[in-house]
């Protein structure tokens, strides 16, 4: 049974007491007032995110503003004019669906422009719903610690972020999900019961049909999460299987055994990768990535994990348990853990059935010797690889694909 006392021994851990935090966040936000002010537009700078939920995590040192500029700026480049004003701070352009900046201080902000709207209706571009997040989170009190524990829980779990090359939970997701099933414990236990494409919908826009009205191209992910704000969002879209997939078993072994190890973020070793192998066939690549933008160099590492990966499917290898890792600077580590047996030389090759005459005669021009077997044709083939390392090294000697996506790989 999961205790108060744990949980709130877990928040004891990682809620920030740090009140230099607030005294940096507003003399930045008076000083860009200040030069918003200087240059005569009407906006505002206020802070967004996670800090003005009160949901932000200790040692989190980044920071969201939004200005919001008046509407009568919705045909102006709100981002050009946002450039000027924060000239003093020598932001850093961030291109996005809009563009934004950085300011790198103690914090590190992300400055972002947004039209100041009342109705998701009047936004022009779909960061200027940002700031009505915000408030729908606020008129739902008392859920900051435990959006908190399920922030650090995604974490320790390595489900948390919505990025293309992490495709888990969002902080803006986790705030959905814990204010609409009351709690942090409740949302692990109706985890559970999720059904492929479960819909969730907190302010019931839809009654039973939210799939049938939701444009298509939305409702690829595995929940279907109905954003509070703008009905015909689903919030969850950049969810994985494979992230919700390790969501719930973690989930399901904390409900069974409650323990602060749960929240606990651990990084794979190459030890810990040979525990969890055993007996098992483990592989260990050494990757060194392109230098660029977090979220073009981490989506190019999952694209090169991912080709190795299939690469081991296709040549039959048994794939037991894989993943990887990067520390976001100039290292990474990709991992097969595999049947330890190599594969048998030859292999039953299964072709096409035999009403499909035209293509058995295409297989029996391919293969002298073949044999039928419950209605298809048949023949045996030698195995191009038997070994995973031989396959795993032909690949990083000789498939130029592999080094468009990362400058070097080793294996150990």
């Amino acid at each position: 049974m999961v205790t108060r006392k744990l949980l709130d021994s877990v928040l004891g851990q990682i809620k920030s007491t740090d009140n230099k935090l607030f005294k940096e966040i507003d003399e930045f936000l008076k000083k860009l007032n200040s030069e918003i002010k200087k240059s005569k537009t009407k906006a505002k700078a206020v802070v967004g995110g996670s800090i003005a939920k009160d949901t932000f995590l200790k040692g989190d040192h980044d920071c969201d503003i939004f200005v919001k500029f008046d509407y009568s700026y919705k045909e102006k480049d709100i981002s050009s004019m946002l450039a000027k004003i924060l000239k003093p701070f020598k932001p850093e352009l961030v291109h996005g669906s809009r563009d934004y900046y950085r300011v790198k201080n103690m914090i590190n902000y992300e400055v972002v422009p947004v039209l100041d709207i009342k109705d998701p209706k009047d936004a022009v571009n779909v960061t200027d719903m940002s700031p009505l997040h915000v408030e729908w989170v606020r008129k739902h009190p008392g859920f900051n610690d435990e959006i908190r524990l399920a922030k650090q829980f995604c974490k320790a779990a390595h489900v948390y972020g919505a990025e293309s090359y992490i495709k888990g939970f969002s902080g803006h997701v986790l705030d959905i999900l814990v204010i609409h099933y009351g709690g942090f414990v409740k949302l692990l236990k109706a985890s559970q019961k999720w059904k492929d494409k479960e819909v969730i919908d907190p302010e019931k826009f839809y009654k039973k049909d939210a799939l049938q009205k939701l444009n298509r191209s939305k409702t690829d992910s595995p929940i279907i999460i109905i954003d509070p704000v703008l009905p015909e969002r689903n919030a969850a879209a950049a969810l994985s299987y494979e992230k919700l997939a390790l969501f719930k078993k973690a989930a399901a072994e904390f409900v069974n055994k409650p323990s602060q190890e749960h929240f606990i973020v651990k990084q794979k070793t190459v030890e810990g990768l040979k525990n969890e192998a055993g007996k098992d066939k483990l592989i260990i690549l050494d990757v060194t990535p392109f230098t660029g933008k977090e979220d073009v160099i981490g989506a190019k590492l999952l694209k090169a994990y991912q080709q190795i990966h299939n690469q081991l499917k296709f040549y039959d290898f048994a794939i037991k348990g894989a993943g990887w890792s990067w520390d976001k600077k100039d290292t990474a580590m990709f991992w097969y853990i595999l049947e330890p047996k190599d594969l048998v030389q030859i292999k039953k090759w299964v072709g096409p059935p035999f009403e499909e005459k035209e293509r058995v005669q295409n297989f029996k021009e391919k293969h002298t010797k073949t044999f039928t077997e419950k209605g298809r044709i048949c023949t045996y083939v030698k195995r191009r690889y038997v070994k995973a390392e031989e396959l795993i090294d032909d690949i990083i000697r000789n498939d130029n694909y592999l080094y468009e996506k990362v400058k070097k790989v080793v294996r150990r």
